[in-house]
């Protein structure tokens, strides 16, 4: 195993940020350089990993293992490729894979596939076809270009680490990969197809993620005779209905608790005292503008898990239409909503069946 890696990270992040350089950002849950240093890590390909940085003393304290250094880039990006390939001189390697950190979604399966077929080719360049359409301009006309013929290359980029060091040396102009120092050379490359996910962080927004927020719901209501009973927004036929403030309906009290647990707005009981404006209240009318301070605030629900604990009546009987008026009610799909029917063995007030009770865990999702 002769092979090493280096991981490009002295950009100063111009387009991205005006405060922070984008390697040092926070992405799905580490900074963005980690992604790349922790998967080549864990690899197990690279006899040393080589990040090259203009911000040493931040990267040094994090106290990374042996198997790699940190060393100084330069001022553009070929610059500090050069740098690199410079110090790993007297390691005298075999292979060498070079790598922009601002990609952090590369798998360790591209990096098996980049290795294995340098074993027969000088240079391996991952690729993806262009999915809109592709114009250019020369001068003041513009022209067409065939898609189907363009490649949008990525990184990590391998190559024989000699033929890339005197290609680099005898190099004057700025290139902005090593591909196109290949190619401007004409070097045979072996194009592969690339990841999908594997795209560049270039600006603020590439880095907009879904943040998930969990929250759970409880609902109990006394049931009596000669009322109606409401679960989820629908009249369900019994002899009894359930005691409340307002109509009572457990499913739907237990939905909006969920709602602002996963928001952080408190509790039902904060937006519907019990006072005289809410007697008798409609549980749909009180989820709607829950519903709405949702939406404005660009949450979203992902799912609901509905217990519903009771003895009578049976929930497999009503299931479909609970899940339909709850899908109606909060525009969720249907296929995002569970409904399932618990007793408690004839215990306490449930099991005499002088109450119902409802349990609810939802998931919202909101975009950072």
């Amino acid at each position: 195993m002769n092979n090493y890696f280096v991981i490009l990270a002295a950009g100063n992040s111009k387009r991205f940020s005006k405060n922070k350089n984008k390697q040092f950002f926070n992405y799905k849950n580490k900074e963005i350089i980690d992604h790349s240093i922790i998967k080549s890590l864990e690899s197990k390909l690279f006899k040393k990993i080589i990040v090259v940085t203009n911000n040493l003393s931040y990267l040094k304290k994090k106290k990374y293992p042996k198997i790699i250094s940190i060393i100084k880039g330069g001022k553009e990006r070929a610059d500090s490729s050069l740098i690199a390939l410079k110090y790993l001189k007297k390691f005298k390697p075999k292979n060498i894979l070079i790598h922009d950190a601002a990609r952090p979604d590369f798998s360790i399966k591209l990096l098996k596939n980049l290795i294995k077929l340098l074993k027969k080719n000088k240079a391996v360049i991952p690729f993806t076809s262009p999915r809109d359409s592709i114009k250019y301009k020369i001068n003041d006309h513009f022209f067409n270009l065939d898609r189907k013929k363009a490649f949008l290359t990525q990184t990590p980029q391998a190559f024989r680490y000699k033929i890339l060091y005197e290609l680099y040396r005898k190099q004057k102009s700025n290139i902005t990969d090593e591909a196109t120092l290949f190619i401007a050379n004409n070097q045979k490359i072996r194009f592969i197809t690339g990841d999908i996910g594997n795209n560049k962080i270039t600006y603020i927004d590439d880095v907009k993620l879904i943040k998930t927020f969990y929250g759970i719901g409880f609902d109990i209501h006394r049931l009596v005779k000669d009322k109606k009973l409401y679960l989820g927004g629908i009249k369900i036929p019994f002899h009894s209905g359930l005691e409340g403030h307002s109509d009572g309906d457990v499913i739907l009290h237990a939905v909006i608790d969920a709602i602002l647990g996963a928001s952080r707005k408190k509790d039902i009981g904060t937006y519907f005292p019990n006072s005289k404006k809410f007697k008798n209240i409609k549980s749909p009318k009180m989820l709607k503008p829950i519903l709405d301070n949702l939406k404005k605030s660009d949450y979203s629900i992902n799912n609901l898990d509905i217990n519903l604990i009771c003895e009578q009546p049976k929930v497999s009987k009503y299931r479909n239409k609970i899940i339909n008026s709850i899908s109606r009610l909060t525009n969720l799909d249907k296929n995002s909503i569970n409904l399932k029917g618990k007793t408690v063995e004839k215990l306490g007030l449930i099991g005499k069946e002088k109450a119902i009770a409802c349990e609810v865990i939802i998931s919202i999702n909101k975009y950072d």
